[in-house]
C-alpha cells in the first residue's frame, strides 16, 4: 500500500508522498492523475490493483477544530491498471 498526504491549497487538492506529487481541482481528477502517474512510472501494470492511503494534512485546518476532526479526511483509493 502506498501512503500519501492530502491537502487543499485553496484551488487544488494536492497529494504528496512516495516520490509523487499530484494536484487537481477535484478528487475524481486527482485519482485519475494518480493512476496515470503510477502507470507512467511503471508502478502500475495492466490488470494490477494498488491501494493508496491518503492521510489528510490536519495542519491546514484551524487549530481549534482539530480536536473534533482527528481523522478529518483520510481516504483509501484503489487504483487499477
Amino acid at each position: 500500500m502506498l501512503e500519501m498526504v492530502i491537502s487543499h491549497d485553496g484551488k487544488n487538492w494536492v497529494a504528496v508522498g512516495d516520490h509523487l506529487k499530484i494536484s487537481s481541482p477535484t478528487l475524481e481528477r486527482l485519482d485519475q492523475e494518480l493512476e496515470a502517474n503510477l502507470r507512467s512510472q511503471g508502478r502500475l501494470q495492466a490488470g494490477q490493483t494498488t491501494k493508496v492511503f491518503m492521510a489528510f494534512d490536519n495542519s491546514t485546518i484551524p487549530q481549534w477544530i482539530r480536536q473534533y476532526a482527528q481523522h478529518y479526511f483520510n481516504r483509501i483509493v484503489e487504483v487499477r491498471g
